[in-house]
């Protein structure tokens, strides 16, 4: 083989190496992503502000500051002294608080499992030794991680379009109209991560092996004339 062989094979396999890494690169980052969005969609679930009191017109001042959650509600004295009460009854809460419950907690679970898949099927790690097999993995926790995403996504907006409905509903008195509480932009920002990692991973397919280029050279054969033979 020529040098010019040598230096093709070379640099094709350089252009493999770098293919792999930055692959491998992107997998960690939108594992990284995903699991920073599980994280957000359970302090959402467990933050109890989804919706909190709305200081508008003679309500400004106020000797107490309601907080609602999924779980319990709480009271903020004047004082700072706050006081939590965990719901008796599902049905004490609203039709979007209770759907709430059942869908951030199935995304919980959701992203939980994609953590775990992702981890398994990281081509840092040696749980699974195919590469194939690898690659499902990472493309089946991409899935769950989307999956989880419009979980979380839809309750969060419901219940956003529900206090944004109510806030401007005249049957209700000012004491009675809530704002946007921190729990759902935290479940919207949760949402939007687990959204982008899991996509990340459905993208980071694993690239097609490229063929070393390996140049074989024919012998010359030399052509000699039948004359000298006569």
């Amino acid at each position: 083989m020529s040098n010019k062989g040598k230096d093709i094979m070379i640099e094709q396999q350089n252009i493999v190496e770098c293919q792999r890494m930055a692959s491998q690169g992107v997998q960690i980052l939108g594992i990284f992503i995903s699991l920073m969005g599980c994280l957000g969609v359970m302090v959402a679930c467990g933050l109890p502000m989804w919706r909190v009191t709305a200081f508008i017109g003679a309500n400004i001042v106020t000797a107490q500051i309601i907080w609602e959650g999924i779980w319990m509600s709480c009271v903020v004295q004047s004082t700072g002294q706050m006081q939590c009460k965990i719901y008796d009854t599902v049905l004490a809460l609203s039709s979007d608080l209770q759907a709430a419950r059942a869908l951030v907690i199935i995304s919980i679970l959701f992203g939980v499992f994609g953590v775990v898949v992702s981890v398994a099927g990281g081509k840092c790690t040696d749980c699974i030794e195919d590469t194939r097999t690898k690659a499902k993995a990472s493309i089946t926790a991409g899935v769950l991680f989307i999956i989880a995403g419009v979980l979380c996504l839809i309750p969060v907006s419901w219940t956003a379009h529900s206090i944004i409905s109510d806030f401007y509903n005249p049957m209700l008195s000012e004491s009675q109209r809530r704002e946007l509480g921190a729990s759902l932009y935290i479940g919207w920002g949760a949402a939007v991560m687990l959204l982008l990692g899991g996509g990340l991973l459905c993208w980071n397919c694993p690239p097609k092996e490229q063929r070393i280029y390996n140049p074989k050279f024919s012998p010359v054969r030399s052509t000699i004339s039948s004359r000298e033979y006569v």
